[in-house]
């Protein structure tokens, strides 16, 4: 089964690096960054909205929680917004792709 995680960042250099990481521990197969966004949001019992860029994370499912919780661990908000959910379906090679995640991590 497959995951997907969503989160804002602040701008693309740091969704970016982010990114590049978390692939670069096998957590995710792929980061699909968007342009940027207008986010409107309750922040401190105010009213606030600022630019970000959105990022969707693809990921096999036996690594949703870990890949969560290490996009929280190093993302730069002091609060981050991530949300991870499991897919029902996907496309054979999408899945067997991020199946490898797993079958290539090392032990």
């Amino acid at each position: 089964m497959s995951a997907l995680i969503w989160s804002p960042f602040a701008d693309e250099a740091s969704a970016e690096a982010i990114a590049r990481q978390l692939i670069d521990e096998r957590l995710i197969a792929c980061a699909n960054i968007l342009p940027p966004m207008r986010s409107i949001y309750l922040w401190e019992g105010q009213t606030d909205e600022s630019a970000e860029v959105g990022v969707l994370f693809k990921t096999d499912a036996a690594l949703l929680d870990q890949a969560t919780a290490r996009l929280a661990e190093i993302h730069p908000y002091e609060v981050p917004a991530v949300l991870g959910w499991r897919t029902d379906t996907a496309a054979k090679p999408t899945a067997e792709w991020l199946r490898g995640l797993v079958a290539d991590r090392p032990s």
